[in-house]
């Protein structure tokens, strides 16, 4: 229940990453499964940094970043995870993530 609420408040944090026209055409959001690995989550934070147009993983991440806080792997790898699925069309294939990514369809931000 912990690590639940802990999801939600990232996608609070991180809310504004996310454009108003994106928010309502996907109404669906990328998180990491809670059973993923460290190094499954580092991989996924590495593959979606890389392919991220521009510096937005830096931006969401690293100190001073939006989804910096809580300073945890699985928090930022969903932060990257779901910025790469909104980036690449909000298709399903795009949070699987090697079966580690899940989505939702309840907006954390309400």
């Amino acid at each position: 229940m912990k690590f639940v609420a802990a999801l939600i408040f990232v996608y609070l944090v991180c809310s504004g990453q996310v454009s108003e026209g994106q928010q309502q055409q996907g109404g669906t959001w990328c998180v990491a499964r809670p059973s993923a690995t460290d190094v499954e989550l580092t991989n996924n934070i590495n593959y979606a940094c890389q392919t991220l147009a521009g510096s937005n993983c830096t931006l969401l991440i690293e100190e001073g970043g939006s989804c910096r806080d809580p300073c945890t792997l699985i928090n930022h790898a969903s932060a990257v995870m779901n910025a790469y699925y909104a980036e690449n069309g909000r298709n399903w294939w795009n949070c699987n993530f090697k079966g580690t990514g899940l989505i939702t369809i309840s907006n954390p931000s309400n």
